[in-house]
């Protein structure tokens, strides 16, 4: 009889423990979706971010307001008032712009590229020639996820 007591308040134990344990796993769920929407929303301000820098740079180089000169002086002057700032070095405000003028009439892209973090960006635009091959590694890069 006092065996199966202890067996019964065993089984009480470990039910209970298996209870606490799934809360504490959907907690763990919640905090994990959360991180993701704001690392999507931080990523999609990212790209947002450098397609309008790589727009203005495009439109000053185009213009002849700038020569490839002043975005050497910018990305210095950038380096030597916000030394805090990463990512805008002469190669990656020149890749800024090769983005938008790359992308700027692709409208069925245009949402895949916010989705993809800049390196992904980056790699498909650095490696792809044609239209068509950089979309198709767009679309399968957010389909499969191949940003991890």
């Amino acid at each position: 009889m006092k065996q199966r007591q202890a067996i019964a308040r065993t089984r009480k134990a470990v039910t209970a423990k298996d209870r606490q344990e799934r809360s504490f796993q959907e907690i763990v769920g919640l905090i994990q979706q959360a991180q993701g929407r704001a690392y999507q929303a931080v990523n999609t301000a990212l790209i947002d971010l450098y397609w309008r820098v790589g727009e203005y740079i495009s439109r000053k180089l185009e213009s002849a307001a700038w020569g490839e000169g002043v975005v050497d002086e910018l990305a210095q002057y950038i380096a030597r008032n916000h030394s805090d700032w990463r990512g805008f070095a002469r190669p990656n405000l020149f890749r800024m712009r090769q983005f938008y003028t790359t992308y700027r009439n692709e409208t069925k892209v245009s949402a895949l590229l916010r989705q993809l973090p800049w390196t992904h960006n980056v790699l498909i635009l650095g490696k792809c020639r044609r239209a068509e091959e950089r979309e198709f590694y767009l679309r399968m890069t957010a389909l499969r996820g191949w940003q991890e």
